[in-house]
């Protein structure tokens, strides 16, 4: 006689502790370890419930203490700040040409934002590849 023993494992909904805003943060302020506390209660849905999913990113809009963290309100932190001095970059085949320029917003790598061309005071549209280095198309 053969006995067959089946094992049935249910899967139970997962308790993650939801992160917490540990004082107010203001726009722009980046977030580190003693930004957050846990809080034992199931993440509502869109909130951060893992700290390495927001340490080091930059709140887009005010965070106040106490209160879930919406990961919609955390982005990459700039690398060009408004008024900022940066280098404009264009290159296409072997022709590189740089230029100083003044930023118009702030942003992070990947963004695209305003400079003004210090030399000619025009404006021109770039995309941010790095701190303070703007390429225009």
């Amino acid at each position: 006689m053969i006995r067959v023993a089946l094992l049935l494992l249910l899967a139970a909904p997962a308790q993650a502790d939801v992160l917490l805003a540990a004082r107010t943060l203001r726009a722009g302020a980046q977030l580190g370890p003693g930004d957050i506390i846990f809080q034992p209660d199931p993440a509502p849905v869109g909130t951060a419930s893992n700290p390495d999913d927001v340490i080091g990113l930059e709140a887009r809009v005010t965070l106040y203490a106490g209160r879930p963290i919406p990961l919609a309100s955390l982005g990459p932190p700039a690398m060009v700040e408004r008024n900022q001095l940066v280098t404009l970059v264009f290159q296409q085949g072997g022709l590189l040409i740089r230029a100083d320029g003044r930023a118009l917003g702030r942003g992070a790598e990947g963004d695209a934002v305003r400079i003004m061309n210090l030399a000619s005071r025009s404006t021109v549209s770039g995309t941010i590849v790095g701190p303070a280095l703007v390429s225009v198309p």
